[in-house]
């Protein structure tokens, strides 16, 4: 089972990612909210539609907007709708 880990914490686990341009997005409910802070950064993607990010806070250290999900997907991404996907020295492990 794919797990998101930082800092030696698992931020997420579960059996149910979705892959979309080799990032696996995780259920929102597999997240340890604990570790997420909403972060003021957008991007735009012209498929995905508008990400919005966290940051991630673990033992005192922050790991800025290593977290994004989109809110509100376009139609060819409705896939990762309520998902979260990793990235900036985030480590997937099995």
């Amino acid at each position: 089972m794919p797990k998101a880990v930082w800092n030696g914490a698992v931020l997420a686990e579960s059996g149910d990612t979705v892959v979309v341009e080799g990032n696996h997005y995780f259920p929102a409910s597999a997240i340890r909210a604990e570790f997420f802070k909403p972060s003021a950064t957008h991007t735009v993607c012209g498929w995905k539609g508008t990400a919005s990010y966290y940051t991630i806070e673990v033992n005192g250290q922050q790991n800025p907007d290593a977290a994004w999900y989109y809110p509100e997907p376009k139609d060819a991404a409705k896939e990762i709708a309520g998902r979260v996907a990793f990235w900036k020295g985030v480590q997937l492990e099995w």
